[in-house]
Formats: C-alpha cells, structure tokens, sequence
C-alpha cells in the first residue's frame, strides 16, 4: 500500500520535459491520478513526463496496472 502511494506522488508531482525521439510512449491514468506520459527510454528504464524513474520500464509498468492504473498504447 506505501509502495503504491508514492507511486501515485510521484506520478502527480513528475515534471514534464522536452520529448526524445528514440522513446516509446503511452498515455496512463487512474481515479486517482490525472492522465500522464509513461515512456521507455532508450536505457530500457521508465520515464513519467519525462522523469527517468530509474526503475526498468516493464517493472514500473506492471506496478502501474497493479495499483489500478489503465495505459494504453
């Protein structure tokens, strides 16, 4: 449950930046959260409005859906 809430305050409080053009994007959101950019990086880490996370992208993507996130394509 911690987990998941600074998950969520990340994701609401993440800066957005200029887009990268060897990046693959998808669009996120929840009831809890307003919509944000999911990206993977060309270093295979995840990205949320241009944030690295540091966090592999598929990790951080199955975290998402876990805490009831919904991304499409």
């Amino acid at each position: 449950m911690k987990k998941t809430i600074l998950l969520l305050l990340f994701v609401i409080t993440a800066l957005a930046c200029d887009k990268d053009d060897e990046r693959t994007c998808r669009f996120c959101s929840s009831d809890q959260t307003p919509e944000f950019e999911l990206c993977r990086e060309s270093n295979g880490n995840a990205s949320v409005n241009g944030e690295d996370t540091g966090t592999s992208y598929e990790v951080y993507l199955d975290d998402l859906v876990e805490a009831g996130a919904s991304c499409g394509n």
